[in-house]
């Protein structure tokens, strides 16, 4: 007679072995390639985007010691500006997006208390080609042939005649094979967050981290078509002599910049939003309460990704639009300032309101205030259009958009990073080495972009590869490249806390903060199937909610066990309620191959061998065949519950 084990967590020993048989990988280089665990491709776009931030951040301290004297040879005006572009290009489009969609890859479904991401495979795959298309704009660099026109890459600079080459064929074929991977994650975590959450999570439960990925993830689907039908264009342009913008062929030049506008103003909150919502996340745990106007603050976070569709054209004040357009977008350039308004006085009410715990990753958030309010009233300053037009093209929008994205962006990263580092890697890290990197962090940044102000209103304009000494700008810039060395150090402590952290820190409990979110009552790190019971959540707080809690203990019922297969639970879209459980895909090396495939392509077009790209469109259709072919046996239901 068989005897089962006392129940863990709910769910009983024979459960849990079940669980674990149907959803761990069996280490093996076919597992490594075939994998897809939310949780394993997260660890990749974090290690990933680290990389690509790496190599953008040494082109920076090359460029910066370039710029450090006047009349400087370190660089070729060549070279400089293939660094140059491909510090732009990698910073906003491998490094700041990536890396915050790694944080949501790894959280999404731990924090709605789901087993998996709604499409997994559709996952790895945009792991994998985000992979391959940084691999192939970055190997351009060895041969010369790398982006040179800026990340911007505006005509008719970067058209054929005025700049031959491989140069922007690489930085347009390189941007629309990366978008397939920005798509199809965000489209995965709209429908992962709509359908997956946990049964009783209703819409006004949802974590506010969750609220911001989703948000992002809407602006991606709207934004990035603009901006991939302006890189088909101009590749054709200068592939195939069509005149999309040229002039004197009834093109127009400015269509350039109207298209990648519309998608990179809003790719500032794209970038800036998930980090907010890393924000949200982090400061409940070091300030005890929740996050002050959870309402106000979802809405905040709607009305930014609506309204930063409408402020695109204060990129283009100085381009001879009509004045009376101007008006509009001047005024809603200042009132997309009140919704993230919002959201500082209501972390500041936090914290007035909560017991501070002050720890590393608080230490990174009050930093991340302090530096994303001097860069918004910078930004608000470029609503004025007479102002705008006084320091287009200078120092002064170097150092504004350098103040918002990495107060902005990095900051919270870093936050995230110290703070999540226990749930990912199961190990704490270490307190006084990481508040060290923060004081350098903070006094680097600080010393490098607040001089830029000033030389940028003392004339010093964007993008010249050397200076003469007579405008008095080299002592200024000396300064600046002190500071970006001082900004590389701190950022070398800060990785050099985090591998002290996974090989000596001590094991990390399942929640050594206190965390209100869900992925803390997990294990640190998780298992393969997150949960062993899959919660019913009861508040907006509930790891902090006893009812939640309980959920998950002895009185758990089989439909939330779920250990009769590799399944998770689908609810509805607003209120929560469970509808059916769906059988998970296995780990396949589908996402590998087509992604191979669509590498294959976008190189082939590159070096024009057009009957290998042919052959390569017909690999990915037979790939995609075989994926999306009816399975054997549909997936198991258990029907819909009340």
């Amino acid at each position: 007679m068989s005897t089962t084990a006392a129940p863990v967590d709910g769910a009983s020993q024979e459960d849990l072995t079940r669980l674990a048989e149907r959803w761990e990988e069996r280490p093996s280089l076919r597992s490594w390639l075939s994998t897809v665990d939310h949780k394993k491709i997260g660890r990749r776009y974090l290690v990933t985007a680290g990389l690509f931030f790496a190599l953008a951040g040494i082109s920076a301290l090359v460029m910066r010691t370039q710029l450090a004297r006047p009349e400087s040879r370190l660089l070729s005006p060549q070279e400089y500006n293939q660094l140059f572009t491909m510090h732009g290009t990698a910073m906003i489009f491998l490094f700041a997006t990536p890396m915050l969609f790694g944080f949501g890859n790894f959280l999404v479904p731990l924090m709605i208390g789901s087993r998996d991401m709604a499409f997994p495979k559709l996952n790895a795959l945009g792991y994998w080609i985000f992979l391959f298309a940084g691999l192939f704009m970055w190997a351009s660099l060895p041969f010369g042939a790398a982006p040179n026109g800026g990340w911007f890459a505006y005509v008719p600079l970067t058209g054929e005649q005025n700049n031959p080459g491989l140069h922007i064929d690489v930085y347009t074929l390189g941007l629309l094979f990366l978008g397939i991977a920005t798509t199809a994650a965000s489209i995965n975590f709209i429908v992962t967050a709509l359908k997956l959450r946990a049964p009783g999570m209703s819409l006004n439960r949802v974590p506010l981290f969750v609220w911001a990925i989703v948000a992002t993830a809407f602006m991606v689907i709207f934004a990035l078509p603009a901006l991939n039908v302006d890189n088909a264009m101009l590749f054709l342009d200068r592939r195939f002599s069509t005149h999309f913008f040229d002039p004197q062929a009834a093109g127009n030049v400015l269509l350039w910049q109207h298209l990648f506008w519309i998608f990179g103003h809003p790719d500032v909150y794209i970038i800036v939003m998930p980090a907010l919502g890393i924000v949200s996340a982090v400061l409940p745990a070091f300030t005890r309460r929740g996050v002050v106007g959870y309402a106000l603050v979802v809405l905040s976070i709607v009305s930014i990704a609506i309204i930063s569709f409408g402020v695109w054209v204060h990129h283009m004040f100085a381009t001879g639009l009509p004045q009376l357009s101007y008006s509009f977008f001047s005024a809603a350039s200042t009132v997309i300032t009140i919704p993230s308004g919002i959201q500082i006085f209501a972390w500041l009410a936090t914290m007035l309101l909560g017991r501070v715990v002050l720890r590393v990753p608080l230490l990174f958030l009050i930093g991340f205030i302090v530096t994303f309010v001097l860069g918004g009233l910078t930004g608000a300053m470029f609503a004025l259009t007479a102002f705008d037009q006084q320091v287009t093209d200078s120092y002064f929008v170097v150092a504004h958009f350098h103040y918002v994205l990495i107060g902005g962006a990095v900051f919270p990263m870093l936050a995230g990073a110290y703070y999540w580092l226990p749930k990912i890697t199961g190990r704490m890290y270490h307190e006084r080495l990481g508040r060290w990197a923060f004081w350098l962090v903070f006094a680097g940044m600080h010393v490098t972009f607040f001089p830029m102000h000033l030389y940028g209103l003392f004339g010093m304009p964007r993008r010249v590869y050397t200076y003469r000494g007579e405008p008095g700008w080299g002592g200024w810039n000396l300064v600046s490249t002190a500071g970006s060395y001082l900004l590389a150090l701190g950022l070398l402590l800060v990785l050099a806390g985090m591998v002290h952290a996974i090989r000596r820190g001590r094991p990390a409990p399942p929640d050594p903060w206190g965390g209100d979110s869900l992925e803390w009552s997990t294990d640190s790190p998780p298992k393969a199937y997150n949960f062993p019971v899959l919660p019913l959540v009861h508040s907006v707080h509930p790891t902090w909610d006893d009812a939640t809690r309980s959920s998950m203990g002895a009185d758990a019922t089989a439909d939330r066990i779920l250990a009769d297969g590799r399944r998770t639970l689908f609810t509805s879209e607003l209120d929560g309620r469970r509808e059916r459980a769906a059988e998970m895909p296995e780990p396949s090396l589908q996402p590998l191959l087509l992604a191979l495939g669509l590498l294959v392509f976008f190189t082939a077009m590159l070096l024009a061998w057009y009957p290998v790209a042919a052959v390569a469109v017909l690999a990915v259709a037979a790939t995609l065949a075989v994926w999306l072919w009816p399975p054997r046996r549909p997936d198991r239901e258990l029907g819909v519950s009340p």
